[in-house]
């Protein structure tokens, strides 16, 4: 049964997502950065699809140091966000500006069909969370832009996450401080990046027991890569996997063109490729555009009979 199907009532992604975090069980999203690995991720059974900005940006050609516009951000969103039909929470990195740019995307990723967004506090230029030498806002110009993004969402129901980049730069304190600061200021959660140590995460989790929490997980980035279990014990209420389907994807495409450059051919690696039809009709919906052009070429032939 759909969500708010035994009401008569359709939830949008947003009360879905709220929907979900209310129960008693991690949330695992794993990133997406296009249409398929946005498919590939809601066809492998995760509840949520986490639509990563370092690797959508990476596809752009842009190093992950907030050079995209809000213009090619969104255009890339609206095709995940239309492709599944999960909830989506999405990287908007610092906001993409003043308060008034944080209104402005926070209603242009409402437009995509997003579910929830982050937005961290960290200056210009800012980078992975995972990078040394972060420079961040402060925690009242940040909290500034929290309470923008909460006042002048369209939605109520869209969930907005702060996210606080203050463990590698000050010291896991004063991030303490500024989650407390952009809780106050309206954050529906709080997304604490690259924690060091799992005492770092035990602190944090203990301090915000009543906050749903957001962990991020890098395959080789700073934080403790924990199983999943270990992270609802913890106390964390949604896990994001940003890297894992370009890092997997990306060592498959190799693996494949390098076989292909020395043999002439990639038949010796069909077994560990998708087929034809599962990528193009299935994934990408050419079967549904064939049977929709069928199906009205039929009604045109049929009116054309009519006629004559």
């Amino acid at each position: 049964m759909e969500d708010g199907e035994e009401t008569g009532i359709c939830m949008t992604q947003a009360q879905s997502l709220r929907a979900m975090l209310s129960e008693d069980r991690l949330l695992m999203a794993a990133g997406a950065y296009d249409v398929i690995s946005a498919r590939l991720v809601e066809e492998a059974g995760f509840p949520l699809v986490y639509y990563s900005g370092g690797v959508s940006a990476g596809v752009l050609g842009y190093p992950d140091f907030g050079l995209r516009s809000l213009t090619e951000m969104v255009i890339q969103l609206k095709g995940v966000c239309r492709a599944v039909s999960v909830p989506v929470i999405a990287d908007a990195e610092a906001g993409f500006g003043s308060v008034l740019n944080v209104v402005h995307m926070v209603q242009e990723y409402e437009r995509s069909g997003v579910a929830g967004l982050h937005i961290e506090d960290q200056d210009s230029p800012r980078r992975c969370g995972h990078l040394g030498g972060k420079v961040l806002v402060s925690a009242k110009e940040h909290a500034a832009k929290i309470r923008a993004a909460t006042d002048n969402r369209t939605q109520s129901d869209t969930v907005i996450i702060a996210r606080i980049d203050a463990i590698a730069v000050h010291g896991v304190d004063d991030a303490i401080a500024r989650g407390e600061a952009y809780r106050e200021a309206g954050a529906d959660m709080l997304f604490f990046e690259a924690f060091e140590t799992v005492k770092q995460m035990e602190k944090i989790c203990q301090r915000f027991s009543k906050t749903p929490l957001v962990v991020n997980m890098v395959e080789g980035g700073k934080t403790p890569f924990l199983p999943a279990q270990d992270l609802l014990e913890l106390g964390f209420r949604v896990a994001i996997y940003p890297v894992t389907s370009i890092l997997a994807a990306t060592y498959q495409m190799k693996k494949v063109l390098k076989s292909l450059r020395e043999t002439g051919s990639t038949q010796g690696n069909w077994h560990e490729m998708l087929s034809f039809n599962e990528v193009f009709n299935e994934l990408l919906g050419w079967d549904q555009a064939l049977s929709f052009i069928d199906h009205y070429s039929e009604k045109k032939d049929e009116n054309a009979k009519r006629r004559g």
